[in-house]
This record gives C-alpha cells, sequence and structure tokens, in this order.
C-alpha cells in the first residue's frame, strides 16, 4: 500500500512584488506550480491513497484566482479515483464562526473527503482508517478529539493519524493560534502505523517517534528559509514501514557576500553565472557607517540584475569601543548613523552630515526598504 503525503501548499502566497508575463504575483505563480509538479508526480505514481495535512490555501478567504486553480488541479486529482484526504491547517481555519471553512467547496467531488471544522473525523475504508485532526484553535476541544481519536483505532486495520500542530519543542513555528500537540498524548502514536503532520515548513522525522513525519511545505512563505529542497513523502505500508522524500523543483536561493573593505574587487570576484530567475541574499559585510551612506541598494540590485530578486542586508563592522547591531537594537538605523558620525567627524563636518543622514533616511530608506 503507497500513500503520498504533502502539505502546506499555501496556494495564494504572493510575495516580492514581481509580476510575471501573465500579470501574475511571480511568487504567487511559483506556489501554482509547486503544486502542479505534486500532482504530476502524483499520476505516474498512481499511489493507493493522498493526503493533505493541512494549509491548502495561504488564507481563510482565498483570492478567486487561488480557489480556481484548487478546483482545476482537484478535478484532475478526482478524475483518477485515488481517494484524497485533506484536513485543515491553521492558515485555512477561520478564528470565528461567523466565517464559513473554505475547505467546505470541495465537499462534492467523489474521491475527496475533507475534515476542517475543529473536530476528530474518522474516514474509513476495506483497509485502512485514517484519523483526521484539523488545526483547532481551542486546546481544551483539542484534548477531546484526541481521546475520540484513540478510540476510533481500529486494530484489524492500518491506522493512519493525520495533524496539523507542533509536535514537540523543535517544531514550534511561533505562530498566531497554533495548536502544539500535548506531550503526553504521544503515546497514541505507537498504536498508528503513521502520523501525518503538517505546519512545520521541512521534512523530516519527529524526535523519537520513527513514524511520525512532517512531509514538509511545497515552497518557502518566507526568504528565512534557506531549504533549496521541497517536495512530499511516498509512504509504503508493507510488513514494515517505508518513507521516501519525493522531491520537486522551485525557484533556488543563493547567497552572496560582498566585503566593504575591497568593495570593487569584491563584486568583481563574484560568481554570477548561475543567478538567472534565482533569488538572490546578498550580505554587505564590514561596513563602515560612512560608507553606509554612499552604497545605495538599486546600485546593489544592479548587479543581480538577472535575478528574480535580490535582497540586501547590512553588517556592520564592529570593534572594541564600537556597538554591534545587538547593542543598537533599542536605537533606531537613523540614530545610530548620527552617534557614530559625531565620534568620527569634526564638529563643522558633523552639522553638515547629520543633514544629509536625515535627508536619506526621510526620503530612499522609505522606499527601497529591504524588510522582509
Amino acid at each position: 500500500m503507497r500513500i503520498v503525503h504533502f502539505s502546506d501548499t499555501h496556494l495564494g502566497f504572493n510575495d516580492l512584488d514581481v509580476i510575471n508575463e501573465e500579470n501574475i504575483n511571480q511568487r504567487e505563480a511559483d506556489f501554482y506550480d509547486a503544486f502542479s509538479q505534486v500532482v504530476e508526480q502524483i499520476k505516474e505514481i498512481k499511489p493507493d491513497y493522498i493526503i493533505h495535512t493541512g494549509d491548502l490555501f495561504h488564507r481563510t478567504s482565498p483570492s478567486n484566482r487561488a480557489i480556481t486553480f484548487a478546483l482545476e488541479q482537484f478535478k484532475i486529482i478526482n478524475s483518477l479515483n485515488i481517494p484524497f484526504i485533506l484536513i485543515a491547517g491553521n492558515h485555512s481555519t477561520p478564528r470565528t464562526n461567523l466565517s464559513s471553512p473554505i475547505l467546505k467547496i470541495f465537499e462534492n467531488f467523489e474521491n475527496i473527503y475533507v475534515s476542517y471544522d475543529q473536530q476528530y473525523k474518522k474516514v474509513e475504508f476495506e483497509n485502512i482508517v485514517f484519523h483526521c485532526l484539523p488545526h483547532m484553535n481551542d486546546d481544551t476541544k483539542a484534548l477531546s478529539q484526541i481521546e475520540l481519536c484513540e478510540e476510533g483505532i481500529v486494530d484489524s486495520k492500518k491506522n493512519i493519524m493525520m495533524m496539523h500542530c507542533s509536535v514537540g519543542a523543535w517544531y514550534l513555528m511561533q505562530e498566531f493560534g497554533e495548536w502544539v500537540y500535548p506531550t503526553d498524548k504521544e503515546y497514541i502514536f505507537e498504536n498508528m502505523d503513521y502520523v501525518a503532520l503538517g505546519h512545520w515548513h521541512g521534512f523530516g522525522k519527529v524526535g523519537k517517534h520513527e513514524n511520525v513525519y512532517y512531509s514538509g511545505s511545497t515552497e518557502r512563505t518566507s526568504l528565512n528559509d534557506k531549504r533549496n529542497s521541497k517536495g512530499f513523502a511516498l509512504i509504503t505500508l508493507e510488513d514494515s514501514l517505508s518513507i521516501e522524500y519525493k522531491e520537486i523543483q522551485i525557484r533556488p536561493i543563493l547567497e552572496f557576500q560582498i566585503d566593504c573593505e575591497n568593495i570593487e574587487a569584491s563584486i568583481e570576484a563574484l560568481d554570477l553565472t548561475n543567478i538567472k530567475d534565482t533569488i538572490c541574499e546578498v550580505k554587505l559585510t564590514n561596513l563602515t557607517t560612512m560608507q553606509s551612506i554612499d552604497i545605495n541598494t538599486p546600485d546593489i540590485k544592479k548587479v543581480f540584475d538577472l535575478a528574480l530578486y535580490a535582497n540586501v542586508k547590512r553588517e556592520f563592522k564592529t570593534s572594541s569601543d564600537v556597538k554591534t547591531i545587538d547593542d543598537i537594537e533599542s536605537l533606531s538605523l537613523e540614530d545610530y548613523f548620527i552617534e557614530h558620525i559625531k565620534v568620527d567627524s569634526k564638529s563643522e563636518e558633523f552639522d553638515r552630515l547629520k543633514i544629509k543622514v536625515q535627508e536619506l533616511f526621510s526620503t530612499y530608506e522609505e522606499v527601497y526598504s529591504d524588510t522582509e
């Protein structure tokens, strides 16, 4: 028996303000492409079951484009006559009862089974049971639903537990409304053939549990996620459990460093042969205060003009008598610059540079902010 497990597809996510030829945000299109790749692999693998462990959409009220895309893909999946079990994640669960859960739109598909109403749902077939625990806003209610799940185990069949939550402290994402599975209920995992998790965006086994896995997301929702590998899990249930990671192709993130002690030579030495259509993380190191005034972010981005996007970050030179970035978190960046100029400059030069810095921060920095 083979099961495709994928999760956290976040359809409708957009970022970076880059528009493609079809007038769609390019990052939004990347997420659609990632989902389509999984569907294409499902068609080739022909598994016995397909499961998705939450955050199908990025928002509880997705755009028309995201909904239309999902319906088109679900129609393809439904035509394969493979049971597809889907649970809601925190991004697909309304925080009030005034909103209708978006996953209701899939209820009329013959081969698609959805669980979204913050309660345990048992989806049972001839030889396997799927125990669905979607995202829970209420921890007290969640405990009672976990107990129902435990009671629903069928010893004569394979049992698959599906959840969208954090299991173990290592997998906390610090998101608003995050559901954390209670540690004292982890013993239930031993009675399951496989525990399929969503929420954490990296593929991997959870702690000591040999049968508990996050499939990971199919794309990155943050540039802080440096993983250049995304995909899904292929589960084989025979006499023993086998988990295989299947990679899909996503847009690479490449990291570059420019040493500002000799900025021209450092830029000249960069290997930019493979940056076309990538996302580039560019760190300016050994910056002095005076240099940072003169170095414009748009000029640095021009060096990486073949990339889809270049994200420029600055790292200031420190010494024993100079504050580090951590020391100055309570100061604004503008105050930090002015403080250092005051130390390094003569009084008449300081007055001129202070005005220059204030002008720059009032116009330039607001327009060309690299804040994520």
